[in-house]
């Protein structure tokens, strides 16, 4: 196991604001803090070439078309064109249609060395108002012993790497707008590591959240249908049970740092599923972290449950038409606890209820849909709807958000995925379940 996860403490409003500075909780009394030991290296963007010296080759998964029986064949591609009617539609977590994820804060260039001769060996990245910091490192050159933490102030929630970690990596994002990098050095009576001139942590890299995602293109971001009757998901623990249970199998992704989408474990193996204009190759699911039980801790409240993070790892089958990737998780057993969801093999009938647990805007998760009349818009519109290619999608009027995309949209009558939504615009759409049950049965 190559990560471990960390404990995350955030905030919630009634508005779901993200993690906001200042009002960072503990969830929980006598709680000591952790440090959560990330220790194998774990490849970055730039160290992924197959004839990387001392580190393994990251298999580049282009869009493929799963076939049952059949392992998808990396070199090739199934990317068909969408027919014009999903051309002039909107996926669900785009700001701009090149990009295909929702942005959230802001990118930011530094230059910090730590622990080199003579050199500072604490940094306070601090960005007042920020939902979470996260550091990436362009060199980690420690000798055997030596390690780097990366903290919240409070120390609640910390992260450890060592001289085994490649350069060129992201660390696990700190919730909250303040990130303490430290490093550690084995005990060094003769003054020898001192003279080590090579050595250093080096920063290029901050990804700073922010408290809400940047506003979409005008008319890009509206995918809610009439008034929003989505709500915490907690507030379902006690009125709808079910459906508060099976929202817990679903996930923020946090995409290189500052990108948004959601997605949910599929099956009791490990096997994640989001959407292919979230996430395509391995390579991108390396950087991207995987937040379970982010979510409030009352109706209405401001506190939220500790989230577990884990990163995302493998991709093992993914589809442009048909808009799906299925990928694996590093940590597996820390996220088992929150259960699975189920593909419907069957496609739902016209007025089939439904719900959608998801993370809007990257919000703490939010359920669409409630039982009988106040349910609303939240049913089937049209069971044959065109996505991407002709019959592929199922459409509704649920109401989802940026960052909505890779969400799992669930038939009242089964309890099991009729949908993958990934297009806004009212109706709002997704792939049909039943056909990537098909496709992806030998996998799940």
């Amino acid at each position: 196991m190559r990560r471990r996860t960390g404990i995350v403490i955030g905030t919630c409003t009634a508005l779901a604001l993200i993690g906001a500075a200042g009002s960072v909780v503990s969830a929980g009394a006598g709680e000591r803090p952790s440090e959560h030991r990330l220790s194998a290296a774990r490849p970055s963007a730039v160290e992924r070439a197959p004839d990387a010296v001392g580190r393994r080759a990251v298999p580049q998964v282009t869009p493929t078309t799963a076939t049952p029986g059949v392992k998808p064949d990396i070199s090739s591609s199934s990317s068909a064109p969408a027919p014009a009617s999903a051309g002039a539609r909107r996926l669900e977590s785009t700001t701009a249609r090149s990009a295909g994820r929702q942005r959230i804060g802001e990118l930011l260039r530094v230059d910090r060395l730590l622990g080199n001769v003579g050199g500072p060996k604490r940094e306070k990245f601090a960005y007042p108002g920020a939902s979470y910091v996260k550091v990436h490192f362009d060199r980690l050159t420690m000798l055997p012993g030596d390690y780097v933490t990366v903290s919240n102030p409070e120390r609640t929630e910390s992260y450890r790497y060592d001289e085994s970690d490649p350069d060129g990596r992201w660390a696990m994002s700190i919730t909250g707008d303040t990130a303490v990098v430290e490093v550690h050095r084995e005990i060094n009576p003769l003054g020898l590591r001192d003279i080590t001139g090579d050595l250093g942590i080096g920063i290029d890299r901050v990804a700073r959240g922010d408290t809400r995602p940047a506003p979409a293109r005008p008319g890009r971001e509206e995918s809610v249908c009439g008034t929003d009757t989505s709500s915490d998901a907690v507030c379902y623990e006690s009125k709808d049970p079910v459906a508060y249970t099976k929202s817990k199998a679903t996930a923020r992704l946090l995409i290189n740092g500052t990108e948004l989408c959601t997605g949910w474990r599929v099956g009791p193996k490990n096997r994640m599923i989001t959407n292919n204009h979230c996430l395509t190759t391995s390579a991108e699911a390396y950087d991207t972290e995987v937040w379970f039980n982010y979510q409030c801790a009352k109706c209405g409240g401001y506190d939220v449950f500790k989230p577990t993070k884990v990163w995302g790892d493998q991709v093992l089958a993914t589809d442009k038409t048909y808009d799906y990737t299925l990928f694996t998780v590093d940590g597996f057993p820390s996220i088992e606890k929150f259960g699975y969801l189920t593909l419907d093999t069957v496609r739902p009938g016209k007025g089939q209820e439904l719900y959608v647990p998801q993370h809007p805007s990257g919000e703490p998760a939010k359920i669409a849909g409630n039982k009988g009349e106040a349910a609303g818009n939240c049913e089937v519109d049209n069971p044959d709807y065109t996505g991407y290619a002709a019959h592929s999608d199922v459409s509704y009027f649920c109401d989802t958000a940026g960052g909505s995309s890779g969400s799992p949209v669930i038939s009242r009558a089964t309890n099991r995925v009729v949908a993958l939504h990934h297009f806004g615009g009212c109706p709002n759409s997704g792939v049909r379940g039943d056909l990537l049950a098909g496709r992806l049965r030998t996998y799940l």
